[in-house]
């Protein structure tokens, strides 16, 4: 059974503005949504979190960067076939996210969760 990957408000608000200023992020992260829907799970787990969420680096092919000039895709994995994208940001524009931002993505992704599963 392959993986379902979702991304959060969040995260689709801010894929959309980067997709404005790098076209080609749209194609990097759908390959990393491919991945993760076979069950691939890129990336490293970040510490300290209470939850097995990754942080991936991407290479930024608009701007001919590689992955360290690229983006970050923070996402977390619900269940063994359940993804969500909890943030996406240019590592040339922003810093790493915070535990305590990591947190309240979770938890946006749980309340995403529960109203979907109650309509």
């Amino acid at each position: 059974m392959p993986t379902i990957v979702r991304g959060i408000d969040p995260f689709d608000r801010k894929l959309r503005r980067l997709a404005k200023k790098y076209p080609k992020v749209i194609d990097t992260v759908e390959k990393l949504i491919t991945d993760l829907e076979n069950d691939a799970r890129p990336g490293d787990k970040i510490p300290n979190v209470g939850y097995d969420v990754y942080k991936v680096r991407l290479e930024n092919l608009s701007a001919h960067r590689g992955k360290s000039g690229g983006f970050r895709v923070i996402y977390y994995v619900r269940l063994a076939d359940k993804v969500f994208l909890l943030t996406i940001y240019s590592k040339t524009e922003e810093i790493d996210m915070p535990l305590n931002a990591i947190r309240a993505a979770i938890e946006a992704a749980h309340t995403a969760e529960n109203n979907d599963s109650t309509q």
